[in-house]
């Protein structure tokens, strides 16, 4: 009797991969950074300054309000210390007088006097310019340029790494189960190559 059935087993298939274990070292890197400040050139100079002040000079001359009022005033209180020292010695003089003395016309005589002495026209300047100099300056400020450096220098790194296996599967696991006779005629009278049983005894 021929076989009709082919039974195939199809077995597991798998790839192993092994990483082993590593240190790595990661080298550092250097930075430069350079930063530069400009410098300069400055000049100053201060021209010859000559102040004037000549206040004083015109009040000399022509005063001002405030100060021709505080003339005239100084002027009203000498002129009354004045007049009482003149009318005190007049008043001495009258007490003085001998019977038959013209008093009164001495008197009339001191009053009516012509004044002596110098007199001073009020044209010129009585007080002198106040003057004040400063001398002319120059001053100057040279600065060079600045280069200024920062490195910057990192350590190196140190990784582990450690070691893996790693299972693939390539193929599954399987069962084939292939029918390889011919074909079966039902009824079996049907086949092209039927042959009938003597079943005669």
């Amino acid at each position: 009797m021929e076989q009709l059935i082919k039974i195939t087993t199809v077995p597991i298939q798998y790839e192993l991969k092994i990483n082993k274990a590593r240190l790595e070292y990661q080298n550092s890197k250097a930075e430069l950074e350079i930063r530069r400040n400009e410098g300069g050139l400055s000049i100053k100079s201060r021209p010859v300054r000559l102040n004037l002040d000549t206040f004083e000079a015109r009040n000399s001359i022509t005063p001002t309000t405030a100060r021709s009022v505080k003339q005239s005033a100084e002027k009203g209180k000498t002129a009354a210390y004045n007049a009482t020292a003149q009318f005190a010695q007049e008043g001495q003089l009258m007490l003085k007088t001998d019977i038959g003395e013209d008093a009164i016309n001495q008197v009339i005589a001191q009053r009516t006097q012509l004044p002596t002495g110098d007199f001073q026209l009020g044209f010129i300047p009585t007080e002198p310019v106040e003057i004040n100099y400063q001398p002319a300056s120059l001053t100057i400020n040279y600065q060079m340029d600045k280069l200024n450096f920062d490195l910057k220098v990192a350590n190196g790194n140190f990784e582990f790494i450690p070691g893996n296996i790693e299972l693939t599967i390539t193929q599954q696991p399987d069962l084939l189960i292939e029918y390889i006779g011919g074909p079966i005629y039902v009824p079996p009278s049907a086949d092209p190559n039927y042959e009938a049983l003597d079943v005669r005894a």
